[in-house]
């Protein structure tokens, strides 16, 4: 779990310096992100975004599909959200200090404003997207794609729906394989 939330602020071969364990999260993070980006349905979604954002309609996509998983979490786990996200906040918390500096600042943000499970409301949504808007100075114009998932929230969310059929499978099957070889 560490490995994969760490692995954004990880670039080259600099997950070398944490430990196997580590490592595989970093692993399995890539390879979700090459499976997610080459996914048909992913670009699908992308492809119902307003043309105006550019190369950021992957940013947006993910963020909607996190929206997706934290408003239909009970569907994918027996463990409340807010239960599973506290456990998260504990767990980040503890080894922050072990962790990439950009990482400890998510961390920080993350749990002061619980964005995990904030998540799961457009509010919350909104306000990840204003951020990241934020971010890139308004080149992105991220916080106009509330109203593509307010106009477009069923299709989005059909797009999620099998996609993360398949994302789960692909996720799984990278995993047993990881079982076989240790």
């Amino acid at each position: 779990m560490i490995g994969n939330f760490i692995a954004d602020h990880i670039r080259g071969n600099h997950y070398k310096e944490y430990s196997n364990e580590i490592q595989q999260g970093v692993f399995l993070h890539r390879a979700i992100d090459t499976y997610t980006d080459a996914h048909v349905i992913v670009r699908k979604s992308k492809r119902r975004l307003h043309k105006r954002y550019g190369h950021y309609n992957g940013v947006i996509i993910d963020i909607f599909y996190d929206y997706f998983l934290a408003k239909n979490w009970a569907s994918f786990s027996e463990v409340p959200l807010k239960i599973y996200t506290d456990y998260i906040y504990k767990l980040f918390q503890k080894k922050s200090p072990e962790l990439p500096i950009k990482s400890q600042q998510f961390i920080k943000y993350m749990t002061e404003y619980d964005l995990l499970f904030n998540y799961q409301f457009k509010e919350g949504i909104e306000k990840v997207l204003q951020g990241m808007n934020n971010r890139t100075k308004g080149k992105s114009q991220m916080h106009l794609a509330i109203e593509d998932l307010q106009e477009l929230e069923h299709e989005f969310e059909d797009d999620f729906t099998l996609f993360f059929k398949d994302l789960v499978a692909f996720t799984n099957l990278k995993l047993e394989k990881h079982k076989a070889n240790l």
